[in-house]
């Protein structure tokens, strides 16, 4: 039994966690950006597996975005001041978002590019 009510916060913290990336402005522009995707691969008629690994792209995606918003909020909290460790921390963890988006980017292309011809 106790094992269910686990499962239950767990999901309560998970719901949680995401209400609060969604008020992240660049998480709302990914979202955007996820279903200006998927509007775009059903134009071109892409296959299903494209629109499932579109799909797993994005939730990596929402997941680096929601760690690099816990590191901001951690560094946001440690110091107000300019300190080069929050400027690291907060570089690496835009890079990591960085590089998911252009991994969707790249693999969109390589989609349209493949539909269309």
């Amino acid at each position: 039994m106790e094992y269910i009510r686990h499962t239950f916060r767990a999901t309560a913290y998970s719901l949680a966690g995401f209400k609060r990336l969604m008020q992240e402005t660049a998480a709302q522009v990914e979202v955007i950006f996820f279903c200006l995707l998927l509007l775009i691969y059903w134009l071109v008629g892409a296959e299903f597996t494209d629109f499932a690994l579109l799909t797993f792209f994005f939730l990596i995606i929402l997941a680096l975005e929601a760690l690099n918003t816990a590191v901001e909020v951690l560094v946001d909290h440690l110091t107000m001041d300019f300190a080069e460790f929050a400027r690291q921390a907060k570089d690496l963890g835009s890079f990591a978002v960085f590089c998911g988006l252009a991994m969707v980017t790249l693999y969109s292309g390589w989609v349209i590019y493949k539909t269309l011809i």
